[in-house]
């Protein structure tokens, strides 16, 4: 099992950055794919972005590429989100997910187990 706890949510303005960060318990934090997904208000919860267990490969929604680039630390236990170009639309509450590792990068939060307890980013126009 892994534990994870988001944090570096905040209020910014349109167009600022905000980096995302999501701390994971256990000794086998490498052997995990992780990504994060986004619940805005009234709206479901959506992907965003994964990235497989060495951090070689990541893969994104539509709405986030090129603005925003996740990547790990498996040294620290860290998995990341780096959000620049923010938008009002990306205002929400922010998750990070665990999976273990397969060939393929999952998009479908239904295939995650593991759920930190969500950070809000709040992006004003």
């Amino acid at each position: 099992q892994v534990q994870l706890v988001e944090s570096g949510g905040g209020l910014v303005q349109a167009g600022g950055s905000l980096r995302l960060s999501c701390a994971a318990s256990g000794r086998t934090f490498s052997t995990y794919a992780m990504a994060w997904f986004r619940q805005g208000p009234g709206k479901e919860r959506e992907f965003v972005a994964v990235i497989n267990w060495s951090g070689g490969s990541t893969y994104y929604a539509d709405s986030v590429k090129g603005r925003f680039t996740i990547s790990r630390d498996n040294a620290k236990n860290t998995l990341y989100l780096q959000m620049n170009s923010l938008k009002p639309e990306d205002t929400a509450l922010y998750y990070c997910a665990a999976k273990i590792s397969s060939s393929s990068l999952v998009t479908s939060r239904r295939y995650y187990p593991y759920w930190g307890q969500g950070t809000q980013v709040t992006v004003s126009s």
